[in-house]
Order: C-alpha cells, then structure tokens, then sequence
C-alpha cells in the first residue's frame, strides 16, 4: 500500500464513521420524534398533574409532619405547604405555558421546604425525639 492510498484509506474510513453517526442521527432523531408524538400528549395530560400533585402532597404531608414533630420548626411545613399550594393552584391555570410555570414554582418552594425541614433536623436548638 503507497503513502496516498492509505491516505486516501483514512479519508475514506472517516467519511464511512461519518456517514453512520449521520445514519444513526437520523434514525435516532426520527424515533425520538415519533416517541415525543405518540407520548406527548399522554405526559401532558391534565390527570398526570393530578396524580402527581396527589403524591406530592401525600409524600410532602408525611415528610414535613414528620420533621415538625422531630423538630419542632413550623416553618418548613408552612413553606412547603405554600408550595404545594400553589401547585394546586396550578391546575387551575391554562395550557398554555402558565400551568406549568406555575407548577415549576411551586416544586421549587416545595422543594426548599424540604430543603428546611432536613436542616432542621440537623439544628442544634431542634427537638429530638
């Protein structure tokens, strides 16, 4: 084998890789695609947010009750309850962009309630048992 054959060798194994990763984007990009359709609709559907709104506040119910006992703090409870809140509110809200904003902002005060209620537990000045 010359120097420029297996130059032009190289060429050709790079541009036969490309060709596959282009082959496997597209193929990847139309099952995606077609996945995104067939479940888009299932993932948005209002009774989704229902349910998890309902897991969230029987988890959030447990996990802050719980930590207010072991602690003592109201606030984590009465953070996360505001974020539960407005979820809840959420599902009142329109389709169109402000439901799940809305709902973004309640996981996010959710959360730092949690966030609280384990810092409380952690507190030096927190009831222990």
């Amino acid at each position: 084998m010359t120097k420029t054959h297996a130059s032009t060798h190289l060429w050709d194994r790079l541009a036969i890789g490309l060709s596959g990763l282009c082959l496997v984007h597209c193929v990847g990009t139309t099952v995606l695609l077609a996945f995104m359709s067939a479940f888009g609709g299932l993932l948005g559907s209002h009774w989704i947010h229902e349910i998890g709104l309902s897991l969230a506040m029987i988890l959030g119910a447990f996990a802050l009750g719980r930590g207010m006992l072991e602690h003592g703090f109201m606030m984590p409870s009465s953070v996360g309850g505001l974020g539960l809140g407005v979820m809840a509110g959420s599902l009142t809200l329109p389709h169109n962009g402000t439901e799940a904003a809305a709902t973004m902002i309640g996981v996010l005060i959710l959360a730092l309630g949690h966030d609280l209620n384990r810092r409380g537990t952690a507190h030096p000045f927190g009831r222990r048992g």
